[in-house]
C-alpha cells in the first residue's frame, strides 16, 4: 500500500527562474523508512514541506493514503507529524507542557497525554529540562524536544528534516534506534532528510537522491550501490603537506586537509595497501565497502556533468 504518491511535483518560488522541485515523481510505501539525500539547495526541504501540506506546489499532485493531500485543512495534521529543521511550537510553554498539550491536541485524553509526556521525556533523556522553556535549553536538547513533539501521540506518518542536527554521537544513535523501533513496533511510515548519510544508511530502506531540484535516483540503497560495480572505499590520513602518491587513474576526493577518500577496484586493493604501508607520510588508512554517501557523490557528479554538457559555452568574443 502506498502512503504517499507524488506525481510530477514542481515548485517555483517567486522571482526564481529555476524550479526548487522539478517534475518529481515517487511513492512511499506503508511502514517503510524512506530517506531523501541531496546537497544544500537540492530541494529537499521544499519537498517535505509540500508533503506536509505547508507549501502549495506550482503544479503536480500529492496523495496521502489515496486521498489528495489538500482534501481538507485538517487532513494532513491528522495523519502527519512534521519536524522542521528549526523552530519550536509553543515556545512560551515548558518542555513538559509542550509535550502534554501536543499529545492532548492530537486526541489523547488528559491522562493519556500525561503518560505520553512522561514516556517521551524518559525516552529522549529530557528530564533535566522538563520544566524549562525550549528557548532556554541547549541546541541538542531543543532538537530532541522537537523530535519528541513530532512523535507525540504516534502519528502514522512522520516527516523529519535533519533530525540529528546539533546532537552528540550518543543521542544521534538514540534517534536512529527510536526510528527503527517506531517502524518495527508501530508500523510508522518515516520520511527523513539527513546529511548524516553513513549513519542513516543503517536505517533507510529506500532512498531518493535529489540534485538541483530533480530526483536523479530512487531505490533500495543496496541495489543503487550496485552501480558502483562493487568498488571499495579507501580512506587515507596523512600530513597535509605530504600527500601520498597514488597509482595513475586514481581520483581521490579531499574530505578535509590531510584526509582523502578514493574508490578502488577490489583487484587493486592489495597493491594500494602494500604501497600505503611503505609511505611515511600516511598516518592511517582504512578500507571498506562503498557507502550511500559514495553513491550520492557519484550520481550527483554524473548529473552535474550532464547539465554542463548541455549548458551553452561562452563564445571566444565573450571570453575576450
Amino acid at each position: 500500500m502506498n502512503v504517499y504518491q507524488v506525481n510530477a511535483l514542481t515548485k517555483f518560488y517567486s522571482r526564481q527562474t529555476c524550479p526548487a522541485n522539478d517534475q518529481i515523481t515517487f511513492s512511499v510505501e506503508a511502514g517503510e523508512i524512506f530517506g531523501l539525500l541531496g546537497d544544500n539547495g537540492a530541494g529537499k526541504t521544499t519537498l517535505v514541506r509540500q508533503m506536509a501540506n505547508l507549501l502549495a506546489p506550482t503544479s503536480g499532485t500529492i496523495h496521502l493514503f489515496g486521498q489528495p493531500l489538500t482534501i481538507s485543512p485538517l487532513y494532513a495534521p491528522g495523519q502527519i507529524g512534521y519536524m522542521p529543521q528549526d523552530g519550536m511550537a509553543l515556545n512560551n510553554l515548558t518542555v513538559g507542557e509542550t509535550l502534554y498539550f501536543t499529545a492532548h491536541l492530537r486526541g489523547l485524553s488528559r491522562r493519556e497525554a500525561r503518560a505520553e509526556r512522561d514516556r517521551l521525556i524518559d525516552l529522549f533523556d529530557l528530564g533535566a529540562v522538563r520544566d524549562r522553556m525550549p528557548p532556554r535549553i541547549s541546541g541538542g536538547q531543543r532538537r530532541l524536544t522537537l523530535l519528541a513533539v513530532t512523535l507525540a501521540a504516534s502519528p502514522p506518518v512522520v516527516l523529519l528534516d535533519e533530525p540529528t542536527n546539533d546532537l552528540d554521537p550518543q543521542h544521534r544513535r538514540l534517534v536512529w534506534d527510536v526510528l527503527r523501533d517506531l517502524k518495527r513496533q508501530r508500523g510508522t511510515t518515516i520520511i527523513l532528510v539527513t546529511h548524516n548519510v553513513i549513519e542513516a544508511e543503517r536505517v533507510i530502506e529506500r532512498v531518493g537522491i535529489l540534485r538541483a531540484g530533480k530526483l536523479i535516483a530512487v531505490g533500495r540503497p543496496g541495489a543503487l550501490k550496485a552501480e558502483l560495480n562493487q568498488h571499495l572505499r579507501l580512506e587515507m590520513v596523512f600530513a597535509p603537506d605530504s600527500p601520498p602518491t597514488l597509482p595513475d587513474g586514481a581520483a581521490p576526493r579531499e574530505i578535509a586537509p590531510g584526509r582523502w577518500q578514493v574508490l578502488i577496484d577490489p583487484d587493486h586493493a592489495p597493491a594500494y595497501l602494500h604501497a600505503l604501508t611503505h609511505m611515511p607520510s600516511v598516518e592511517d588508512f582504512s578500507l571498506g565497502t562503498a557507502t550511500l554517501e559514495d553513491l550520492y557523490l557519484t550520481l550527483a557528479g554524473k548529473e552535474l556533468n550532464k547539465l554542463s554538457a548541455f549548458s551553452p559555452q561562452p563564445s571566444a568574443k565573450a571570453d575576450a
